[in-house]
């Protein structure tokens, strides 16, 4: 009852409270009550703290990568790559989303890039829907290429056992097909959409390209491959990269301490870890059990097609990241290929309802924020179609690449 009420609470937000208002006092009551002792509860809190300050560093980094115009002289080229054209647009967007979220996060996408393509629209002509529900889709299935992409890797990335590259390999192939089964349902299902223009396009300014910022990210990604190696943290490389541009951003003025700050999300971060210490407690007391009978065994073709389908369905039911939390220490005896595959179905998955991860709950919020309708009926029947074709393939190209790179 308390996760359910976390939950809820976490999708509806009321008077726009913090998740944390909820999640925080639940992982007090089930330790009172006796759910779970302080001695596990503290284990669980410092097994998830890596991976907590890990997303604090990339929420700051890419808040600061905004800051420095990286997502301004995003916008102006997927303009100039229009040119008019919402099909032209439709492809941009797909290609720019997916690497963002592959290397800032799907926050990143979620929370700067989409009102960056409303104001693209705009300014191309073209009708806004198809790219803003290209936004959603790719914030969930463009973030399954690297550790740092979503919560859920890192937390995959913990388990696993594999190093920075082992896990990006692994991944490389089930991104590249699920990002394309996912633009061909698009070009289907948005087909009335994208072969009209509602008027000609309009001149704008074009912003510098910010040198230093993109230096800054690939200095950071060559971080985390050189930390992992090392095994050291990579969040130390996180940091090390948020620190450079909050430094840069202070000294010209450009951001405020409390700013820096109050982009790393604290009351998210406490919301994370005490979302852990309830869903430990649920899993403890029952569902592990439950689960463990119907979770199929085993790394071949139809066991992880059976896992990521599991999580896939769960991510749906309970929000994809107390699905990770739970799925991911039941895999995990049973190898990386397990485990990747509880990753696709809880990364892929969400994309059916508003409720499958929380990245889907805050586009809807900013979305209705730009007065643009977004229909319940319509983005399930997009999702019906979409997640089937990106999982089954995402499936396929792991199977693949475990028997090809090896795990």
């Amino acid at each position: 009852m308390l996760l359910v009420a976390v939950l809820a609470f976490a999708v509806l937000r009321p008077k726009g409270l913090p998740e944390a208002v909820m999640a925080v006092p639940a992982a007090g009551l089930v330790i009172v009550a006796g759910a779970i002792s302080p001695a596990h509860a503290l284990d669980e809190i410092q097994r998830l703290g890596p991976v907590v300050g890990f997303l604090a560093a990339v929420l700051v980094l890419a808040h600061l990568c905004d800051v420095e115009g990286l997502f301004q002289a995003c916008g102006a080229w997927m303009a100039r790559r229009a040119a008019g054209s919402p099909g032209r647009l439709l492809g941009a967007v797909f290609l720019l989303a997916s690497v963002i979220t592959a290397v800032l996060s799907l926050d990143a996408t979620v929370v700067l890039l989409t009102p960056v393509v409303f104001a693209t629209a705009a300014r191309a002509g073209v009708r806004a829907k198809p790219h803003l529900y290209a936004c959603a889709h790719l914030s969930n299935t463009a973030s399954l290429l690297l550790p740092v992409s979503n919560l859920t890797n890192l937390l995959a990335f913990e388990t696993s056992g594999l190093s920075f590259t082992r896990f990006a390999a692994l991944m490389t192939l089930p991104w590249v097909v699920a990002i394309g089964a996912e633009y061909l349902i698009f070009r289907r299902f948005f087909a009335d959409e994208l072969s009209v223009s509602e008027r000609a396009p309009e001149p704008g300014e074009e912003p510098e390209l910010p040198l230093f910022a993109l230096i800054t990210v690939g200095c950071t990604l060559a971080g985390f491959v050189v930390t992992s190696a090392a095994g050291i943290e990579p969040a130390w490389a996180a940091f090390a990269g948020a620190l450079v541009l909050a430094v840069r951003a202070l000294v010209r003025r450009r951001e405020t301490p409390l700013a820096v700050v109050r982009a790393s999300a604290p009351a998210f971060l406490a919301f994370v870890l005490a979302l852990g210490v309830v869903v430990r407690a649920v899993v403890d007391n029952g569902l592990a059990d439950a689960l463990d009978h119907v979770l199929p065994k085993g790394s071949g073709l139809l066991a992880l097609l059976g896992i990521a389908v599991l999580a896939a369905v769960l991510a749906n039911l309970i929000n994809n990241l107390p699905a990770v939390l739970v799925l991911l220490p039941l895999t995990a005896a049973a190898g990386p290929g397990a485990v990747l595959a509880v990753l696709l179905g809880v990364n892929i998955g969400p994309n059916l309802t508003y409720a499958g991860s929380l990245a889907t709950l805050l586009w809807r919020r900013i979305v209705h924020r730009h007065d643009e309708d977004v229909d319940l009926g319509e983005f399930t029947r997009l999702g019906l179609l979409a997640v089937p074709a990106s999982l089954l393939s995402a499936v396929a190209a792991l199977w693949l690449s475990l028997q090809v790179v090896g795990s």
